[in-house]
């Protein structure tokens, strides 16, 4: 009996590909069986090499997501390497800290254009190819600011509320259409965007103390909810925000 979790010949393009999360969350879809469409503005090749290892196919597409022509060159990119879009995983994203008092116009619109404008109109673009074949899983990034409203980042806490919702005003409209959209909360997690906070002694122990599970996350956390959500396990799931916190939240 097939496994539901199975990706056994699916397609996924995952943004952000090259290092953290998006790197765990590759590896995972790699191992259930998927071919992945690695993008980054930097050469996913530690990333590729993991998916291939695996047996399964990788294909590298250096792109700007914060640049509107980029969209549409991601998913053609996918057409011609798969034939097909079965999942996309929004990953790609960038946060900016400082005070609200002194935070910048520029540092507002490079957030909010790559967290969540990005976000969008990529799933946009995969879903005109999705609703083809009625089947689809499309899997947006949001964060644990998606409910709290975060210090000294508020872009970053605007922008990851955006994507809870948009995944939510996305799922209405597309669950007729055979889509399924949803999205991954991750709590604390080592990787390059929380790097100021592990290294503030002070601040690293009051996120710990909260923290049930006692530690910082890690990629390979986000790797099973990644594959549910993109998997036929997950076929009556969607407009649903997925926390992987650690037990953050609860506490």
């Amino acid at each position: 009996m097939k496994s539901p979790f199975d990706l056994t010949g699916r397609s996924a393009i995952v943004t952000g590909a090259s290092t953290g999360l998006g790197r765990g969350m590759t590896c995972a879809l790699a191992a259930a069986g998927a071919d992945i469409l690695l993008v980054d503005h930097v050469a996913s090749e530690d990333s590729a090499r993991d998916v291939q290892k695996l047996g399964r196919r990788a294909v590298i597409f250096e792109s700007d997501l914060m640049k509107p022509e980029s969209v549409a060159a991601v998913t053609e990119a996918a057409l011609a390497a798969f034939g097909k879009i079965d999942i996309l995983v929004n990953n790609a994203g960038i946060i900016r800290r400082a005070p609200a008092i002194e935070f910048t116009e520029r540092d507002w619109d490079d957030v909010m254009s790559l967290n969540a404008k990005a976000v969008f109109f990529l799933a946009q673009a995969a879903a005109r190819d999705m609703v083809k074949r009625k089947r689809g899983k499309i899997i947006n990034v949001a964060s644990l600011l998606a409910f709290q409203g975060g210090i000294i980042v508020p872009s970053y806490a605007a922008s990851k509320g955006a994507v809870a919702q948009v995944t939510k005003a996305l799922a209405n409209e597309w669950a007729p259409l055979g889509i399924c959209v949803n999205a991954i909360a991750p709590g604390y997690m080592a990787t390059n965007n929380t790097r100021a906070l592990r290294d503030d002694p002070v601040r690293s122990q009051a996120i710990l103390a909260r923290i049930p599970a006692g530690r910082w996350g890690s990629p390979e956390d986000l790797g099973g909810a990644a594959v549910f959500l993109a998997s036929p396990a997950s076929d009556y799931v969607t407009g649903h925000v997925l926390v992987v916190d650690g037990g953050w939240l609860a506490r």
